[in-house]
């Protein structure tokens, strides 16, 4: 297969899963939102500074979840790669039951400092204190929803069952601007009802995803006898590395809100927390991106599959950057009206300062994308010391430094454009570390992501084709038994190697490119391994596995389905799985 044509794949297949990664990672944004329009215009500024502190401990509770979802979801797809169902289910199991017991942890933990008022490291401003322990104790309610249901999208995405995520999505919004409006300004609630709103949207995120778990066909259990805690070291040590920058920033959050509160004061944390909040449903759209590159470069490395794994990275740059760009540049046009979504009067300090906190935080979304990804697969490929690198410098020190050093000169905006320059840091320390591994500046992705030599198959025992039609298809046969006599295989098994991807590439290209009227390509690869012919065939037609079919349908009948039936008696191990809207069908001779 050309990498023209892979590369078109990857990126139908990342754009087609971004929607719903998107609107996943806005869940939390459209609640910041909500949050603070009502705290804003219903309650007050100081309600809207108790949102703003609450930001480092719903990213201490995110950090969390994101450290078991990703050391999750990296494990499930290396799983998946290797087809080991039995690892898949536990990992799965094993992430809900963590997710449960650290979220009653955390419960307890914040209730307790809530009720006994235990929250002076967070706020000594004597009029915000109270508002911020109310709207605190009605978080708590949420914390278990919050990490089950962000496992829960994570896995319903591998199964390629994102529409139900959506609609749990769309539930969750209506649920919160409704219950906001009932507690917030028909019942006079306050902070409490402003939080305790958005704890019961989430309940009614995770109760609209369960039910696949019991009624639809899912591969994986919901409940589990037999879980093996002992991955769970596995599973935090993996996921660590990609969660240490949020619990950097929760830090820099602490000492950011500090700094505010010293220099400028409780009106700075209210506009940073008015900017932030909007801000971040523009955030959604890098993490979303991040989300499905997250699931493609784990399945990749899982099969050592080179190509893809440079193809994802080449997507990021020629189609997330540029498209992050032109969203981040309307942003900054619409400044002054996002503004007075919360703020109308300008000659209010406040307003002021959100404005320019929209006009300068975006410049730093599309270095930020960079960054992201490239964590990403340090973090899959076993790079611990990038990876804590920058963490380390984009989670806390680039920005509170910046910030520390700025904020006596010119204020408010130090917050802002500390953000930037944390963008720019991270994306030189990327350049430098592949030019100090390689002796010289990356010439190629190759290069720049620093991809071990051995990883994959080599070019010499490899060979990738790109079928389209069934032209493509009826040379296949012989172009594989070639490649099979060329590297020492012999007769018999060469024969029997073309002959089944002759047979398997046929039956896609006859009936699975017949179904719709998209266009679609067959991914071929002919890989020599030890002493084994693997044949690795790849598409993005509706799903068929060929074992399943042969037992549902004519399995009796010996005339029926003679192809499928000839080749999964020849093969010696035939192995399907599902990958994401793919199908992923392997033949070891």
């Amino acid at each position: 297969m050309n990498q023209n044509a892979n590369a078109k794949m990857v990126t139908k297949l990342l754009f087609r899963l971004l929607p719903i990664q998107i609107l996943l990672a806005a869940i939390s944004a459209v609640n910041g939102i909500v949050s603070s329009f009502f705290a804003s215009n219903y309650i007050g500024v100081a309600a809207m500074s108790a949102v703003g502190l609450y930001a480092p401990i719903n990213m201490l509770i995110t950090s969390i979840s994101i450290i078991l979802v990703g050391g999750s979801v990296i494990l499930c797809g290396k799983y998946m790669g290797q087809n080991q169902q039995e690892k898949l289910q536990n990992v799965f199991s094993l992430n809900l039951a963590l997710s449960v017991l650290i979220a009653l942890v955390f419960t307890v933990l914040f209730v307790v400092l809530s009720v006994f008022d235990l929250t002076g490291f967070l706020t000594r401003d004597p009029e915000v204190r109270p508002i911020f322990n109310r709207y605190l104790l009605g978080q708590v309610i949420g914390f278990v929803p919050l990490m089950l249901g962000n496992s829960f999208a994570s896995f319903l995405s591998l199964e390629n069952k994102g529409s139900r995520t959506l609609i749990a999505s769309v539930a969750y919004i209506l649920a919160n601007v409704l219950l906001n409006f009932l507690f917030v300004k028909v019942l006079h609630m306050e902070a409490f009802g402003l939080a305790l709103a958005s704890s019961l949207g989430l309940w009614v995120y995770l109760l609209v995803q369960i039910p696949y778990y019991f009624f639809g066909r899912s591969h994986l259990r919901l409940f589990n006898r037999h879980i093996s805690w002992k991955q769970s070291g596995e599973i935090i040590r993996i996921g660590i590395p990609g969660a240490l920058s949020n619990v950097y920033q929760t830090v820099r959050g602490l000492i950011v809100n500090n700094l505010i509160e010293i220099v400028v004061g409780a009106v700075g944390i209210s506009a940073f927390a008015a900017s932030d909040s909007l801000l971040r449903i523009v955030w959604a759209v890098p993490m979303g991106m991040l989300a499905v590159s997250r699931m493609l470069i784990s399945v990749s490395i899982g099969e050592e599959d080179r190509q893809t794994l440079t193809d994802v990275m080449r997507v990021m740059f020629r189609r997330f950057l540029p498209l992050m760009a032109v969203i981040c540049a309307a942003i900054i046009a619409c400044a002054v009206p996002l503004t007075r979504i919360f703020y109308r009067d300008p000659g209010d300090p406040v307003y002021a300062m959100t404005v320019w906190g929209l006009r300068i935080l975006p410049l730093c979304m599309p270095l930020s994308i960079i960054c992201m990804h490239f964590t990403c697969y340090a973090q899959a490929s076993g790079k611990q010391g990038l990876v804590h690198v920058l963490a380390l410098l984009d989670g806390v020190v680039c920005v509170a430094g910046f910030t520390a050093l700025l904020i006596r000169a010119i204020g408010m905006n130090s917050v802002y454009i500390a953000n930037v320059l944390n963008g720019v840091v991270t994306t030189l320390v990327i350049i430098g570390y592949a030019w100090m591994k390689k002796r010289r500046l990356p010439r190629n992705m190759d290069e720049l992501m620093v991809i071990p030599d051995d990883f994959g198959a080599p070019d010499n025992a490899r060979m990738d084709l790109s079928l389209r039609s069934m032209d493509d298809v009826v040379s296949v046969a012989e172009q594989v038994q070639n490649f099979c006599a060329a590297r020492g295989i012999d007769k018999r098994r060469a024969y029997l190697a073309g002959l089944s991807m002759e047979e398997m590439a046929g039956n896609i290209v006859d009936h699975g490119f017949t179904k719709d009227k998209k266009k679609h390509t067959v991914d071929v690869r002919v890989v020599r391994k030890d002493d084994d012919v693997i044949l690795r065939i790849k598409d993005d037609c509706v799903p068929f596995d060929p074992a399943e079919r042969l037992r549902r349908f004519n399995g009796d009948d010996p005339a029926k389905n003679i192809g499928i039936r000839m080749i999964l008696g020849m093969a010696r191990d035939v192995q399907y799985q599902n990958i994401l809207g793919l199908n992923v069908l392997t033949i070891r001779i």
